[in-house]
């Protein structure tokens, strides 16, 4: 599991040594972000030879879909999805998402479709990243809002990134500020009091943040985009979400 190390726990602003350090501290947890995102893309990779379908449907509370971000494979989001099914809930990933490449909208109606092929209901969505636009959407469209009590979204950029301009892939591109997808989803307010946004204290992906208005907004002790997968603060939060009864 990532721990919250020293290297990574935000100091106090102001003058002073700390804050001559906080630009040292932040690369730091960059490059420690890297290293899990690089590292577990490599096992993902290897466990290709394992089905698609992860078995693990069963289970007595309420079901949990897992999307993936811009990338990533629902193997790259094992660690949550074995602590998730762990709890007693059936967990269902989206394979036809592939490495979610897809645009949003296209993206949200994969999931749309599978959540109406197996009639799943008071279904929470937990996404990384990417995913967490996909739900967003997907919860604008008929016959979803109805199967979806809850989407809890990790390290998702509500508001775009400022860097995916850098990134010489048209689906990184996409996920710009100026974006039209992006800015019809931060208008569009309704399904914002069922979304739980969680970040870390920094993200070196997302420098305008996670924050969506009429969201809950939960800011974790843990440094990254990709660290927080595996963390016991994600987990718990998490679990506390899913413990609910009523929002």
């Amino acid at each position: 599991m990532s721990g919250v190390d020293d290297l990574e726990r935000p100091r106090a602003t102001g003058r002073g040594p700390g804050r001559a350090l906080a630009p040292l501290r932040k690369a730091g947890v960059a490059l420690l972000d890297y290293e899990y995102a690089v590292r577990h893309q490599l096992r993902a990779e290897l466990d290709r030879g394992e089905p698609d379908a992860l078995v693990a449907v069963e289970g007595d509370r309420a079901p949990v879909i897992l999307l993936p971000g811009i990338f990533e494979t629902w193997r790259f989001l094992r660690p949550l999805a074995r602590h998730v099914h762990a709890r007693g809930h059936p967990v269902h990933i989206v394979t036809a998402l592939e490495r979610n490449l897809m645009s949003i909208a296209d993206g949200a109606r994969i999931v749309a479709d599978y959540l109406e092929a197996r009639d799943l209901r008071n279904v929470t969505i937990v996404a990384h990243s990417k995913g967490g636009l996909v739900a967003k959407y997907a919860m604008g469209m008929p016959g979803v809002s109805g199967r979806v009590r809850l989407i809890v979204a990790v390290s998702t950029p509500f508001s775009g990134s400022t860097l995916a301009r850098f990134v010489p892939f048209p689906s990184v591109r996409a996920l710009q500020p100026t974006n039209e997808t992006l800015r019809r989803l931060a208008v569009a307010r309704e399904a914002n009091s069922r979304i739980v946004s969680v970040s870390g204290w920094f993200d070196p992906h997302i420098p305008n943040g996670s924050h969506l208005n009429g969201a809950t907004n939960v800011r974790l002790p843990v440094g990254g985009h990709f660290r927080l997968l595996d963390s016991e603060p994600l987990f718990d939060c998490v679990d506390s979400w899913l413990d609910r009864r009523a929002l």
